[in-house]
């Protein structure tokens, strides 16, 4: 297939690039590189994948050009916003997609409070585009990116893609459950299918900055404190990079299908008589907090200081997927261990930054 895949200078999205390149997929890589955390990482990841031949030049990638990877002959890249309408709307009608996966999105929930017209601009004008250009140009597979957060006040556990997410407690999850909704329209209007993809605390090498097992291997190497909140009682449903790639590959493999046995009176959440279809993928296997920290002061052979915090605006104390549909659908469960996830992140760090432990 010929794939878009938007955030491909991100986590997620530059280790599904990667994947679907060396199977043998002819990939486009979109991304905007912003600035909402360490661009050198951002960097680092179009640097393996031949986008660029060092770090230090990611700074002179030139906005709306497309690049040819120097590793890969079946991969190119180009720097653009999603808000970018009418330079979009010229890639999809120059490279006449089979697929999309569309994971550039503001992140953060916390960011969200400080910056909420970020997560307007490129998760919902953003979004709208990408679905407008799917729908002109005939893309008829479109999955996404959503997130564990649109679970919002919900308090039943494990979270079941069923379950009623009418209260987001963070704007960025608002954003992720308006997707859902924006995408379901488009599905029944437009005959697109669409398969929302709800993340849960994703981690591994290349991972985000921003994220709690990149900030709390840092402090621990540099001998600085952490913050743990609400007092280190949360409960997290820590899912490996790997798993989730593997998640995303098998999704749009598969497009969304109509359900042939929904109801109007009894509508189940997850499905529809349109095609479209959300999955939960995490390792439905949650861990608390606090063994998470002591897994990652093993690895590095340090205790970590911690500074206990109350829990912040935005935050849910416990996330715990349901994959029952991942397994019935796509034959396929997330299972890495924590031990070996933090073990493969440390080393990667190390690596990356150059440190000796």
């Amino acid at each position: 297939m010929k794939i878009l895949i938007t955030g491909t200078a991100g986590f997620i999205g530059s280790h599904l690039a990667m994947r679907l390149i060396e199977r043998g997929d002819e990939v486009v890589g979109l991304d905007s590189i912003n600035d909402y955390y360490e661009q050198r990482v951002k960097y680092g990841r179009l640097h393996r994948a031949g986008i660029i031949d060092s770090i230090n030049s990611g700074v002179d990638i030139a906005y709306n050009r497309v690049i040819k990877s120097s590793l890969f002959s079946n991969y190119k890249f180009i720097k653009l916003n999603l808000e970018d309408k009418i330079n979009l709307d010229k890639l999809f009608e120059d490279e006449k997609f089979d697929a999309v996966c569309n994971l550039a999105a503001q992140a953060g929930v916390r960011y969200s409070l400080e910056n909420p017209m970020a997560y307007i601009d490129s998760n919902i004008v953003g979004f709208l585009n990408i679905l407008e250009a799917c729908r002109y140009f005939g893309v008829k597979n479109l999955s996404y990116a959503s997130s564990s957060s649109v679970y919002g006040l919900n308090e039943r556990l494990p979270f079941s893609t069923n379950d009623n997410t009418d209260h987001p407690i963070s704007l960025y999850a608002s954003t992720k459950k308006s997707n859902e909704l924006m995408a379901h329209t488009y599905s029944h209007l437009f005959d697109i299918s669409t398969t929302g993809l709800r993340f849960f605390t994703v981690y591994g090498p290349w991972g985000r900055p921003d994220m709690a097992l990149f900030l709390f291997v840092k402090a621990g190497l540099e001998g600085k404190s952490i913050d743990v909140f609400n007092g280190g009682d949360m409960l997290r449903d820590f899912t490996y990079i790997d798993d989730i790639v593997e998640g995303v590959v098998r999704v749009i493999d598969n497009p969304a299908k109509r359900d042939e046995y929904w109801s109007g009176i009894e509508p189940r959440v997850s499905t529809s008589k349109a095609p479209y279809k959300i999955y939960n993928i995490g390792n439905n296997s949650p861990v608390k907090l606090m063994d998470f920290i002591e897994a990652i002061e093993k690895k590095i052979g340090k205790s970590i200081k911690k500074n206990f915090l109350p829990i912040q605006d935005g935050d849910v104390p416990s996330t715990y997927a349901d994959v029952s549909d991942l397994i019935e659908d796509l034959d396929y469960m997330p299972q890495t261990s924590i031990e070996y996830g933090i073990d493969k992140f440390v080393d990667w760090y190390l690596e990356f930054y150059g440190i000796k432990n």
